[in-house]
């Protein structure tokens, strides 16, 4: 089964984590990444999240650590504290046959149970800039024995304002390490962060379309916003998905969901930026471990989240722009896998449907409401395939071959095989639910001469940025781009004054959402 990873040099504990794990055959980037990584050259791996990227760094780097030593030899920089959390938690299972332990240090974790772990000397240390800047700064974390750097998915790290924090961190650690460096896309920002601290690194890069695309099937579905709920149901009672992830575009649509799922049976959580680190981080094990099927999510608490399995990605709404669509979809179809996706789009939305396509350069096929009939023939089939299955199950079925010989006698074999589909079909729970309605994103429509409709009208001073609208106007949810340096700031603006060194806004039109 492991042939081809025993081929790439791995030892013998890691070649057993990995058989324990149901790895069969390294991914594409796994192949290409791992032999460099092993000879300890420099490395840019250029591939999305799910193409297995994790353990394209993380083998190499468990065969560079020594086990019996006692001190930090690795450390691994990741953009959210989930990240590092499942980076951490995979090393660890691809470890486990050996000596060696990976942490993850995160914000929004108690720092005393953080100083109390970083006691026991572990030799990975998986962790955001920020709270990594923090141990630093109080001496509990020391560098003088690392061998090996990871700047994991850095376009996104540079995207949230820690440029500053990694230049800190990359300065602090001796110059004869190794530095692997993982980015989905490759800006001028992160080929300036590897000209500095990269020597002569090698490029391994996978396109994209392997991740985002070609194994996933993408639908959407015309429907009004009031009726998406049951729309939903009626999907999960057909497809009866492994594992879902739900797309929300707020908070308080991620609650209402939740529950309104909950209430009809479904196994279902969700998790957005206001539950508490404990409750995100119980709720994601709760998903990957399967005792939920269903998870509820905003874009900001699902970046970064990498779990295998997933069959299905429902939007039930339409993500502020295109490049979010990407990441949502690109949570199914990983590692090889084939995926489904779903997207729900009010009429009023269909222009930010076509923005998508053209940014993905692929058409999404439209698909109609499921109706309550092809719902019960849905369920009706899962109940067959649940008899045919049962049938293989001779000595469990024995113990009631008598009670079937007798209901023979007296009812003839395909009334009594109805009967038995009857009760196993589930019927369509209707338990009413209510889901507060929200406006449709709107596309900002230009005139043939090239001017706007409507004026927004940006007041840049020297230190200080106002946001001035006309009074004809009704904003309902603006989005103003504040650039500053490296970092894009997305802020909703109603008469807001912003503070900030540099001179300018971009703003796209996508993100306006004017009425």
């Amino acid at each position: 089964m492991l042939e081809k990873f025993e081929q790439l040099m791995i030892s013998e504990p890691v070649l057993r984590a990995l058989n324990d794990m149901g790895f069969e055959e390294p991914t594409p980037i796994q192949q290409e990444a791992i032999p460099v990584a092993m000879s300890g050259k420099d490395m840019i791996g250029q591939a999305q999240t799910g193409t297995g990227k994790t353990a394209a760094f993380g083998l190499p780097v468990l065969e560079r650590v020594d086990g019996n030593e006692r001190h930090v030899q690795v450390v691994i920089l990741s953009p959210t504290r989930e990240l590092a959390i499942q980076v951490a938690e995979e090393l660890n299972k691809m470890a486990q046959y050996t000596n060696i332990t990976a942490l993850p240090i995160y914000g929004g974790q108690d720092i005393n149970r953080q100083f109390r772990a970083l006691k026991k000397n572990p030799q990975i240390i998986v962790a955001t800039p920020g709270r990594l800047m923090d141990h630093m700064d109080r001496g509990s974390i020391h560098f003088d024995h690392v061998k090996v750097v990871v700047l994991d998915e850095a376009d996104e790290m540079l995207n949230m304002g820690f440029v500053d924090d990694i230049n800190k961190i990359l300065g602090a650690i001796p110059e004869d390490h190794q530095t692997l460096l993982f980015s989905a896309t490759m800006p001028k920002a992160i080929q300036q962060l590897a000209e500095t601290y990269l020597t002569e690194p090698t490029l391994i890069r996978m396109k994209p379309t392997q991740v985002t695309m070609d194994l996933i099937e993408q639908y959407y579905i015309e429907v009004q916003d009031r009726q998406k709920f049951d729309v939903l149901c009626r999907l999960f009672d057909i497809q009866t998905p492994e594992l879902a992830i739900i797309f929300t575009r707020t908070k308080r649509r991620v609650d209402e969901v939740t529950e309104g799922l909950k209430k009809r049976g479904y196994m279902a959580e969700g998790i957005h930026g206001d539950l508490s680190q404990q409750k995100r981080d119980s709720v994601i094990r709760q998903f990957r471990e399967g005792t939920i099927d269903i998870l509820v999510a905003t874009d900001v608490a699902a970046r970064g989240l990498d779990i295998s399995g997933v069959s299905h990605v429902y939007n039930y709404d339409m993500p502020q722009d295109p490049e979010s669509y990407t990441h949502r979809v690109g949570r199914t179809g990983r590692a090889g896998k084939a995926g489904q996706a779903f997207t729900f789009v009010i009429p009023r939305e269909m222009e930010h449907l076509h923005a998508i396509e053209r940014l993905t350069k692929r058409k999404i096929a439209r698909r109609r409401a499921p109706s309550l009939g092809e719902v019960l023939e849905g369920q009706q089939r899962l109940a067959i395939e649940s008899l045919v299955e049962m049938t293989d199950n001779l000595e469990a079925l024995a113990p009631f071959k008598s009670s079937a010989e007798e209901l023979l006698n007296d009812t003839d074999s395909v009334t009594l095989l109805a009967a038995a589909l009857k009760l196993l079909t589930k019927e369509p729970d209707t338990t009413p639910v209510n889901i507060t309605e929200e406006k449709p994103l709107r596309v900002r429509r230009r005139r043939e001469g090239g001017r706007s409709d409507r004026r927004l009208v940006a007041v840049v001073m020297t230190a200080e940025v106002n946001v001035v609208m006309t009074a004809a106007e009704m904003i309902v949810d603006l989005i103003v781009h504040v650039v500053t340096e490296n970092l894009v700031i997305k802020v909703k603006v109603s008469n807001l004054t912003l503070k900030t060194n540099r001179m300018w806004i971009a703003y796209e039109q996508s993100t306006f959402f004017i009425t």
